[in-house]
C-alpha cells in the first residue's frame, strides 16, 4: 500500500490534473466548486464523529467520539450499495455479471459515479437499499431520493455495522448465519484495499500497514461547505481495528480531510490505549 507521503502525493496530483472536476456532482447534488475553495460567503460549521470497533475484541461496543447523529453519506455509501447488490444476487442464486462486476470495481476502486448511478438503480433505488440494511443491521440509514445516493443519511454506529457485515461476522440475518457469504465479504473487502492513490487518504492515516477503505466527499451547493467522511479497516499495533469517521461544514475538501485523518488517528489512539 501507499504510504503516507505518498498518498498526500497522488492527491495534490490528482488535484493538479482536474481529478475533482469530475466530482462536482454526487448522486444528482448540484454543482460544486474545485476542491479546496469556497464561496466567499461560506462560514465553518464543522462537526465530527468517529467510530472505533477492535476486530480482535469484536463483542466490545463500538467507541463513539463525538455525537452520533445523521450524516449525509457522500461516496461512503457506495460500500452499502455494493452489500445489497451482492446480497440480491445471493437471493437469486447467481453471481454478479461482468458488467455489474465492472461498474461495482469502478464505483469502489475510483469512485465513479456513473457506475453508482447504474447500481443504484440496479438495486432498487433507497427502498432496495434499506430492505438490505435490516438484514445488515444497520437502523439509522435512510436512502437518499430518487437518484440522489449521495445525501443517503447514516450515523458512525451504522457504519461500524455495515464494515462489521464486511470484515466479521456482524450484520447477520440469523444468530449463526452472515448476511454477506464469504465470497461476497472477500470481494467488497479486495475492492477496497486497491482504492486509487488519489482517493487513499483518510482512516488509512492511522494504519500502520495495511488498510482497506472507503471515502466520500462532497460540497453542499445550499452552503459551499463539505461532506468529508471514510471508513474502513486499518492496523495499528498487533490489533485491527473498523473505523467510521464522518463530518460536514468544512469551508476546504482538504481542510476536511485534514480533519478527518486526525480525527482517525485520535479515535484508534483512544482504542489502543483502552486495550
Amino acid at each position: 500500500m501507499p504510504g503516507r507521503r505518498g498518498r498526500r502525493a497522488g492527491f495534490c496530483a490528482a488535484l493538479l490534473t482536474g481529478f475533482v472536476t469530475s466530482l462536482v456532482t454526487v448522486g444528482g447534488v448540484g454543482p460544486a466548486a474545485a476542491a479546496g475553495t469556497t464561496p466567499a460567503t461560506a462560514r465553518s460549521e464543522a462537526r465530527v464523529t468517529t467510530a472505533v470497533l477492535d476486530l480482535d475484541h469484536p463483542d466490545r461496543k463500538p467507541q463513539v467520539r463525538g455525537r452520533d447523529v445523521p450524516y449525509d453519506t457522500a461516496s461512503i455509501i457506495k460500500v452499502d450499495i455494493l452489500a445489497t447488490l451482492l446480497l440480491q444476487t445471493q437471493d437469486a442464486g447467481r453471481g454478479l455479471t461482468q458488467q455489474e462486476r465492472t461498474w461495482a470495481e469502478a464505483m469502489i476502486e475510483r469512485s465513479d459515479n456513473d457506475a453508482a448511478n447504474a447500481l443504484w438503480r440496479r438495486i432498487g433505488l433507497a427502498p432496495g437499499l434499506e430492505a438490505a440494511n435490516k438484514r445488515l443491521g444497520l437502523s439509522s440509514t435512510v436512502g437518499g431520493a430518487g437518484g440522489k445516493w449521495g445525501l443517503t443519511r447514516t450515523t458512525v454506529t451504522d457504519q461500524i455495522r455495515l464494515l462489521r457485515a464486511v470484515f466479521a461476522d456482524g450484520g447477520t440475518s440469523s444468530a449463526s448465519e452472515p448476511a454477506l457469504t464469504t465470497a461476497s465479504r472477500n470481494y467488497i473487502r479486495t475492492l477496497m484495499t486497491r482504492i486509487a492513490a488519489g482517493q487513499s487518504w483518510g482512516v488509512s492515516a492511522a494504519s500502520d500497514s495495511g488498510w482497506a477503505l472507503k471515502n466520500g466527499w462532497l460540497q453542499r451547493s445550499t452552503t459551499g461547505l463539505w461532506d468529508i467522511n471514510s471508513v474502513g479497516r486499518v492496523t495499528s499495533g498487533t490489533h485491527h481495528y473498523l473505523v467510521a469517521v464522518l463530518s460536514d461544514g468544512n469551508t476546504s475538501m482538504t481542510g476536511g480531510i485534514a480533519t478527518v485523518e486526525h480525527a482517525a488517528r485520535a479515535a484508534v489512539t483512544a482504542a489502543r490505549a483502552a486495550g
